[in-house]
């Protein structure tokens, strides 16, 4: 007589994901609709850590204290493998950590701003580990013994990593993240309190079923190469391609949901993050100051930046201090011209002298690489852009002869 076994059931990984979200929307109030689906995707990813080449950081920050950071990274500690949570550990207990038996941690920083704020002094040894530490293989040489009887092995820092904390991150940790940036509660919206005796089985119950699930995905999402969506490339597709190699598993409405956020999150992290300011200024100087200017001096550009609304120009350090000639030159001399020379300011003949300023010419290159295509809007002149430049008098009335151009065209001008 032939015995039979029957299979186990199937694991219907899209259910699964939607009770993980609906698991943090209990107790956590996000920002957007596309954080609720990048942190479920998140916690699972955690679970096949060792199917990836690459991890995503996940970050949650505000401005203010109270608006849901701590108790965010609380739940994704009940549905994550192996979680382990600090406020302030030194590089070393960390390297030792991911390198102990019992399989890849995941780490939980909260008070995050408290290593990186600062009085912490840089702290570049963390920041080190935890920028190495998002890609498989990458290994840090470190002394291990005591006294005079040392010796050097190499540890890996290749670990899931959360982290929430005030204010931002360095640039090279923002870079590498999924960013959330928390607020406080509106008085209409309601999260359930969390109660740790009750909640945190019901967290691990679900953490166990993704344990499991992942194991069925386990060698399917090792060789898969999700497909990203348009416009999404370099560190950006490096941070989402194991969230969607996830949500690709899970099938059912999650990959369509998981591209979309990750569309969203992208274009949000770009607006918010600290490390593009450089960008924030091309951008400005493209659709609020040159709006079509063959050249523009340097007081008028400055003058035209502060009167921006919201934005940082007319108070770069915090105490009224405004963007001036020389940070001016220092941050445009960070790109290149076409002909790959940093861009300075130069000479530009008006009626009224030869002042220092810039030119279009000059900035097109860097327009055309770095900043988020332009508003739709139909052509304008600098006049409209400057009428209240000088009590009233626009640019053009002060640069006679002034040509208005595209930075396209003055790309090809430059090129031709």
């Amino acid at each position: 007589m032939t015995s039979t076994t029957t299979p186990p059931p199937s694991i219907n990984g899209a259910a699964l994901l939607d009770e993980v979200e609906a698991f943090h929307r209990r107790f956590n109030v996000f920002p957007r609709e596309a954080a609720y689906v990048a942190v479920a995707l998140w916690d699972a990813h955690a679970h096949l850590i060792d199917a990836f080449d690459g991890t995503a950081r996940l970050a949650f920050l505000s401005p203010e204290p109270g608006s849901g950071k701590s108790r965010a990274l609380e739940i994704v500690e009940t549905l994550t493998p192996r979680a382990a949570t600090t406020v302030n550990a030194s590089a070393n207990a960390l390297f030792r950590l991911v390198e102990a038996e019992g399989g890849t941690p995941t780490l939980l920083f909260d008070e995050i701003d408290t290593v990186f704020g600062p009085k912490a002094g840089g702290n570049e040894e963390v920041r080190g580990f935890l920028n190495s530490g998002y890609r498989r293989g990458a290994k840090s040489l470190r002394c291990v013994g005591d006294g005079s009887n040392q010796s050097t092995e190499w540890f890996s820092s290749f670990c899931a990593v959360a982290m929430a904390g005030l204010g931002s991150l360095p640039d090279t940790i923002l870079t590498r993240s999924v960013i959330i940036r928390m607020r406080k509660k509106a008085p209409n919206e309601k999260a359930e309190p969390y109660r740790r005796r009750v909640h945190e089985k019901q967290g691990h119950a679900l953490r166990d079923r993704l344990a499991k699930w992942a194991d069925t995905v386990r060698e399917a999402i090792a060789e898969a190469w999700p497909e990203m969506p348009e416009g999404v490339s370099d560190r950006p597709a490096d941070v989402w391609e194991p969230l969607l190699a996830v949500a690709d598993a899970a099938g059912g409405h999650w990959p369509e949901r998981a591209r979309a956020a990750c569309l969203e999150l992208v274009r949000a992290a770009g607006e918010g993050n600290g490390s593009s300011l450089g960008i924030r200024l091309l951008t400005d100087l493209r659709d609020k100051v040159f709006c079509g200017s063959e050249r523009m001096p340097t007081a008028v550009i400055l003058e035209l930046l502060h009167r921006i609304d919201d934005a940082p120009w007319v108070d770069m350090d915090g105490n009224g201090k405004p963007l001036n000639a020389r940070t001016l030159s220092k941050m445009l001399g960070d790109y290149v011209t076409v002909n790959n020379e940093p861009i300075r300011p130069r000479s530009i003949r008006t009626a009224q002298g030869v002042p220092k300023g810039y030119y279009a010419e000059d900035l097109a290159d860097a327009w055309l690489r770095y900043c988020p295509p332009p508003p739709e809007k139909s052509a304008t002149s600098a006049t409209s852009a400057t009428s209240q430049v000088s009590g009233g008098e626009s640019v053009a009335e002060e640069l006679p002869g002034i040509r208005y151009i595209t930075p396209e065209a003055a790309t090809a001008d430059r090129t031709a």
